[in-house]
């Protein structure tokens, strides 16, 4: 008796993979296989990062604009914008102010 054979249930189990390389008709087409890492190969990661880029920077717009009544971000980056930044000085006239 065979150590891989199950005297009780009389099943061989499977093996595994086998190890032969793949058939490659020498009149088939000729083909390669791109390079990538889990999956990715470069065409497919730099339009992924482009795209998570271009909402990134959206995203990031948005903030700045969401947030720009908020002194310290006015102040600090918008003020500070070239053509803008006279659009976000914020004087408040004296009789206005409570102190």
């Amino acid at each position: 008796m065979s150590s891989d054979f199950h005297g009780s249930t009389g099943i061989t189990p499977p093996k595994g993979p086998a190890s032969y390389s793949t058939y490659k008709s020498p009149y088939g087409p000729k083909y390669t296989v791109n390079a990538n890492v889990a999956g990715w190969t470069f065409k497919s990661a730099s339009r992924l990062g482009m795209t998570l880029g271009a909402f990134g920077g959206v995203a990031g717009f948005f903030a700045l604009y969401f947030f720009s009544d908020v002194p310290k971000v006015r102040k600090d980056i918008w003020q500070k914008v070239p053509l803008i930044g006279q659009h976000f000085v914020k004087e408040v006239p004296p009789s206005d102010n409570p102190f």
